[in-house]
C-alpha cells in the first residue's frame, strides 16, 4: 500500500501536540488544542458552522459506504431525539469475513512503533476537528443534547480525551526501551553479554461498545487507546447513536489507508433493529479487549462473560452531594441547579442525592432548615430554566422513552419539592424536553430507602434528609461501596466535615469536588487534569485516563541474542 503521507510528515506535523499533551497530562494544568468556540473553526480546511451545517444536511438519508470487506446488509432507522428521521444507512458485516481482515493489518501496525501510531491517531484527530461543526450536528441529533453542548462535548472535549488516551498509550509503550545491551561480569572469566530487544505488542482486536448519551466523549478514549497500542478497533455504536461513531470510523480509515496502513484497522459494527449483537461480538475469540459505558447490567454481565479479553467499563451509580454548610449560599444553590439541569441530568456524573441535615445548615445568610433549602435550590432551577429559550439550550432533549418514564414515576416515591414541567422548543416541536423533578426523602425510613439507594438516571434527585453530618459521610461510604459513583460532591465549612467526606473518597475511591460555587460543576471533567471515574468502585472498571487505562492493552515481548 503506497503511503500519500510518510511518517516524516507525520511527526514533523504532530510531535510538538503529542509532547504538549505529555506535559499537560504530567503537570495537570489546562492545555487544549481543539477551540471549544464555533467562531474559531473556518479556516485551514476546518468547516465552519455553515459548511458543517450543510455537511450534516447533506448525510440525511444517504448511504455511509466505509468500504468495509464483509458487507452483507444496510442497517439504519436513527431518529433524533428532535423528531427528525435521520434516515441513513450503514454496513452491516458478516464477521466471519470481516474480523480476520481487521487481524490482517495488525502486524505492519505493530511494527510501525508507538511514535508512528501516536501521530497517525492525531492526523485522524486534526481531520475530526477539522469536522467539529458537522460532527456536532451529529452528536446533537443522536444523543438529544442542545447544539452548543454537542459542540464542545462531542467535539473539543471529546478530542481531547482521545488525544490524552494517546499520551498516555505513548508513555506506556516507551516505558521500555526497544534495546539493551546487557553485561554481567563473570569474575576472571569473561563477561555474560547480550543483546536484548524489547516489542509492545498488541493484544488483539479491539470492541468499543458506544453509548446513546456521549458516543464521542465516552467512545475516543477506549477507541484510541486502542488503536495507539497496535490493536485493530472495532466499534460497535448504540442503535440510537450510530453516525458520530461512524463518521469517526470513516475519517480514521482515510488516515489509516493514506498513511500506508490496512484501513481495516479499523471498522463499524452496526446493527439490525433489535439484532443486539453486542453479546455476541463480546464473546467472540478474536475479541481481546473491550471498552463499554452505558447500563450497569450489561457492564456487569461483560464483566462476567467476556472472559477472553480485558475489559474496561463506565457503568453507573448513585452520585451524591453532601450539604452540610456553606459560606456562599447563592452560589452554592446556583451551582447545584444547573448541574442538576446541564443536559436533562442525562449525564453519568450528575448529581442524584442530596443529603441534608435535617436539622438545617449554617451559611454565610444565617441557618437555612433542610425544607428551606431544599425549597431554595426549587427555585434556584426555576429560575435558571425560567424563560424557555434558555432552558432549551440547557436541557436538550430527554434522550430516549426509559429516562421520560423515570421521570414520571419519581413524583410518586416522595414529596415533590419541585415538579417537572414540559417545555416547547419552536425549532424542533418533536422534541421532548422536561424540567428537573426533586423529590423530598427521609434517610431514616428503609421505605424512602429503595428510592435513593437506586439509580435514577435522568432529571431526578433526591433530597435526603440525614441526622448529623456522620450520618452523610456513612450514608456516602455505603452508597460508593454498594452502588459506585462517577462524582461525589460535598459544601461544608467545618475542616473535621470536610477530613471525614475525604477520607471516605479516598477509601472508597471516588473523584470528589468540595465547595463549588462558580463556573466548575461536579459533573464535568476537563481532559489532561480531571480523573472521570476511578475504576475503583462499582461505578466504573476504569478512569479515563490514567496509565492503568492503557497498559494493559499491550504487552511487551522480549527477544534475547547471545552479544
Amino acid at each position: 500500500m503506497t503511503a500519500a503521507l510518510s511518517a516524516h510528515e507525520l511527526i514533523a506535523r504532530h510531535r510538538s501536540t503529542l509532547d504538549q499533551a505529555l506535559e499537560a497530562i504530567r503537570t495537570r494544568a489546562y492545555w487544549s488544542p481543539h477551540p471549544e468556540h464555533p467562531k474559531a473553526y473556518g479556516e485551514n480546511g476546518s468547516l465552519d458552522a455553515a459548511a458543517g451545517k450543510a455537511a450534516f444536511d447533506a448525510l440525511l438519508g444517504s448511504r455511509l459506504d466505509l468500504g468495509q470487506p464483509g458487507t452483507d446488509d444496510w442497517v439504519g432507522g436513527e431518529t433524533s431525539p428532535y423528531g427528525i428521521d435521520l434516515g441513513v444507512t450503514y454496513p452491516h458485516a458478516d464477521l466471519d469475513v470481516l474480523l480476520p481482515a481487521m487481524k490482517a493489518g495488525q502486524r505492519a501496525w505493530r511494527d510501525a512503533g508507538a511514535e508512528q501510531r501516536a501521530v497517525v491517531c492525531l492526523e485522524i484527530l486534526k481531520r475530526i476537528s477539522d469536522r467539529t461543526h458537522e460532527f456536532a450536528h451529529a452528536v446533537m441529533h443522536t444523543s438529544g443534547q442542545a447544539f452548543m453542548m454537542a459542540f464542545q462535548a462531542g467535539g473539543p472535549h471529546a478530542q481531547d480525551r482521545g488525544l490524552e488516551a494517546v499520551a498516555y498509550a505513548y508513555v506506556e509503550q516507551v516505558r521500555t526501551p526497544d534495546n539493551a545491551e546487557w553485561t554481567k561480569p563473570q569474575g576472571k572469566r569473561d563477561p555474560l553479554a547480550m543483546n536484548k530487544q524489547f516489542t509492545p505488542v498488541p493484544r488483539g482486536i479491539a470492541l468499543m461498545i458506544g453509548c446513546n448519551t456521549f458516543p464521542t466523549w465516552n467512545g475516543y478514549p477506549g477507541l484510541f487507546a486502542s488503536l495507539a497500542t497496535g490493536n485493530a478497533v472495532l466499534v460497535k455504536p448504540h442503535p440510537r447513536a450510530v453516525l458520530p461513531l461512524a463518521l469517526t470510523v470513516q475519517v480514521a480509515r482515510e488516515v489509516l489507508a493514506e498513511t500506508g496502513f490496512d484501513p481495516n484497522l479499523i471498522a463499524l459494527a452496526a446493527e439490525r433493529p433489535g439484532e443486539g449483537i453486542a453479546k455476541t461480538l463480546a464473546t467472540r475469540p478474536e475479541i481481546r479487549i473491550i471498552d463499554y459505558t452505558g447500563s450497569t447490567e450489561f457492564g456487569d454481565w461483560l464483566e462476567a462473560n467476556a472472559r477472553q479479553a480485558q475489559v474496561y467499563t463506565e457503568k453507573a451509580g448513585v452520585n451524591t452531594v453532601v450539604v452540610h454548610s456553606t459560606s456562599d449560599y447563592k452560589g452554592m444553590l446556583s451551582n447545584l441547579a444547573f448541574s442538576l439541569s446541564l443536559y436533562s441530568g442525562q449525564m453519568c456524573t450528575t448529581p442524584q442525592n442530596l443529603l441534608v441535615p435535617r436539622e438545617g445548615i449554617s451559611t454565610d445568610q444565617g441557618p437555612k432548615s433542610y425544607d428551606e433549602v431544599v425549597a431554595d435550590l426549587a427555585r434556584s432551577v426555576d429560575g435558571l430554566l425560567g424563560d424557555d429559550a434558555r432552558a432549551n439550550a440547557l436541557l436538550g432533549a430527554i434522550v430516549n422513552p426509559d429516562v421520560k418514564a423515570r421521570l414520571e414515576a419519581a413524583s410518586g416515591l416522595g414529596e415533590v419539592a419541585l415538579a417537572s414541567r414540559e417545555i416547547t422548543n419552536p425549532d424542533f416541536p418533536g422534541a421532548v424536553v422536561r424540567t428537573p423533578v426533586i423529590v423530598k426523602l427521609d434517610g431514616a425510613k428503609p421505605d424512602d430507602e429503595a428510592a435513593y439507594m437506586s439509580e435514577c438516571f435522568g432529571p431526578v434527585s433526591f433530597a435526603v434528609a440525614v441526622d448529623s453530618a456522620a450520618d452523610a459521610a456513612e450514608l456516602l461510604r455505603r452508597t460508593v461501596r454498594e452502588k459506585g459513583a462517577m462524582t461525589v460532591g460535598a459544601y461544608t465549612t467545618d475542616p473535621e466535615v470536610e477530613q471525614a467526606v475525604q477520607e471516605v473518597c479516598l477509601e472508597e475511591a471516588a473523584q470528589l469536588s468540595l465547595n463549588l460555587t462558580g463556573g466548575v460543576y461536579v459533573n464535568q471533567t476537563a481532559a489532561f487534569s480531571d480523573f472521570h471515574g476511578s475504576g475503583g468502585n462499582p461505578a466504573a472498571s476504569a478512569a479515563l485516563c490514567d496509565g492503568a487505562f492503557v497498559a494493559n492493552r499491550f504487552r511487551v515481548v522480549e527477544v534475547r541474542r547471545d552479544a
